[in-house]
């Protein structure tokens, strides 16, 4: 799975010589947290956040007339709040990778752009929160299973054949990291089989069932 897989596109840009006021409300209008800003050539120089606007407006406390304080914000631009040193990615990135990128920057959006760094779409925590859930099997009913299981090569094979020879289907798999380094957490969500026997039959080939629950589209 790829950022293009996720991303939102196309994507609305703006200029920096736009007026603050004007990019918040096209924020607001549209319920974007975030716009790239580009140069006359549709190249990326900048994005600017809804927190970056709502920071350049004045204090509620402030002593300013309201026409003093139109005039002010009339002044003040995109250029003048917008981030520079922008972080991107592209289409062909791998989702975890952004997702990383995301998580350890603590941004709340990537800018996706092109060979010639034009915006073509943009990816954003929410998107990335939606393919784990599509990805966990989420809105899918079935047996969800939490597994501890030894850290050896051919543990997925044999949770596999396991499966298969109950019948059953998988529909999502992921792992995860636990305390003891000698193991391996999964998550997995099979449809087609008995809950007690496929338990039984996993716990047989060394793996530990931490929890079993039958999960329907809306949980």
């Amino acid at each position: 799975m790829f950022v293009r897989d996720n991303m939102s596109s196309p994507v609305v840009t703006i200029t920096p010589d736009v007026p603050f006021q004007d990019a918040l409300k096209l924020m607001r209008d549209n319920d974007f947290r975030r716009l790239p800003v580009v140069d006359k050539f549709g190249k990326l120089i900048g994005i600017v956040s809804e927190r970056d606007l709502l920071y350049a407006s004045p204090s509620p406390a402030s002593t300013l007339s309201v026409w003093e304080m139109n005039y002010l914000l009339s002044k003040i631009t995109v250029e003048k709040v917008m981030t520079i040193n922008v972080v991107t990615t592209t289409p062909d990135t791998p989702l975890e990778r952004a997702a990383y990128v995301l998580a350890k920057e603590k941004f709340g959006g990537l800018p996706v752009v092109d060979d010639e760094d034009h915006p073509i779409g943009i990816i954003t925590e929410t998107d990335i929160f939606r393919a784990m859930v599509e990805m966990l099997g989420g809105g899918e009913t079935g047996l969800r299973l939490t597994l501890h299981v030894p850290g050896n090569k051919g543990v997925l094979a044999k949770i596999a054949t396991a499966v298969f020879e109950q019948n059953g289907n998988i529909i999502s798999v992921g792992t995860f990291d636990i305390d003891d380094p000698t193991q391996k957490g999964i998550v997995l969500k099979v449809t087609g089989v008995e809950e007690r026997q496929l338990i039984d039959v996993l716990e047989s080939l060394g793996d530990h069932v931490v929890d079993a629950r039958v999960c329907s589209g809306t949980d």
